[in-house]
């Protein structure tokens, strides 16, 4: 599927090559970032949901856990309709109410869609993705994209190296990190920024940018960011991740990873709650038991640390 995506993606950005071109000379995020938004979110617009959205997001208002902030989303709708950047027939998208070719919800629209073809509508809806594609380059660019920048690079941590260092809010000059012995998966200079171990000491490593935490601002997944930046790369041709993924390591269930919170927690680690999400305070409680043990503290959360931490 990914070979497919990388395909369409390059098909795209031929057809789609002038306008992609004045996106990233107004905004400068690179226009393989774009495509490669476009391509998680909507498969390049095959699949941008045909649900009305003023419907969807009453009922989730009326119905839904987060009533309060569909409710919002749902005034944002009424105003978009009411602007005239769409009609409410034509207001379509998908049962949560992310609409158009790169799903925006209606109040990101509301802050960031542009009229970048000059049609006097903000039009992410229709067959021309035009207007999405810019505006996905203006959010982009609002939430902290630095022109000329890259959103990172894979790395390789030298052997021995301290994971207590790998961490968002670890943030060092690609010549510190050099300087630590941190080095290039490609050989080209270290930049600035955090590293991340998505899958532990045992996968891969990425040095991320400030770029990366502006896809962050898209998608607040380290796996979507991570599919958005090398999507983006395999696009413009550049070389997709080199380390493996540890092999055999099956993914915890959402119960699973609440008990490892909960086993965590009981052991005076906070992690914050047990909502089944390890997010950044669940990863510090990790490692802080890690470390406890005398473990490499990747904060990395397997079947190895549950059976650990149940024992």
């Amino acid at each position: 599927a990914i070979g497919t995506r990388v395909g369409t993606g390059r098909s795209k950005a031929a057809q789609y090559a002038s306008t992609l071109a004045a996106i990233e000379a107004r905004y400068g995020v690179p226009r393989e970032i774009v495509l490669a938004v476009w391509g998680m979110e909507s498969n390049f617009g095959a699949g941008r949901g045909s649900t009305p959205i003023v419907p969807a997001l009453a009922t989730l208002a009326y119905d839904g856990r987060r009533g309060e902030f569909f409710a919002g989303e749902l005034v944002a709708a009424l105003r978009i309709i009411q602007a005239g950047d769409v009609d409410s027939a034509h207001m379509v998208g998908s049962w949560a109410g992310a609409m158009g070719h790169t799903q925006f919800m209606p109040s990101s629209f509301l802050s960031h869609a542009v009229d970048f073809n000059g049609d006097g509508r903000r039009d992410i809806w229709s067959d021309d993705p035009t207007d999405a594609l810019a505006s996905t380059a203006h959010y982009l660019r609002q939430n902290g994209w630095q022109p000329g920048q890259p959103w990172g690079a894979e790395v390789i941590l030298p052997s021995g190296f301290d994971y207590n260092q790998v961490s968002k809010s670890v943030e060092k000059s690609g010549s510190q990190w050099t300087a630590m012995g941190v080095r290039t998966a490609s050989g080209r200079p270290v930049p600035s920024g955090a590293i991340i171990a998505p899958a532990g000491a045992r996968g891969p490593a990425f040095l991320i940018t400030q770029n990366f935490r502006a896809i962050l601002k898209y998608n607040a997944s380290d796996s979507y960011a991570l599919a958005v930046s090398f999507l983006g790369d395999a696009i413009a041709g550049r070389p997709g991740i080199q380390g493996a993924w540890p092999r055999g390591d099956r993914t915890l269930s959402n119960s699973e990873k609440a008990e490892i919170q909960r086993l965590l927690m009981a052991r005076g680690f906070d992690t914050g709650g047990a909502d089944g999400k390890l997010g950044a305070k669940s990863v510090e409680a990790v490692k802080g038991f890690q470390r406890s043990r005398g473990m490499v503290p990747d904060g990395y959360a397997d079947a190895n640390l549950l059976a650990l931490l149940r024992g």
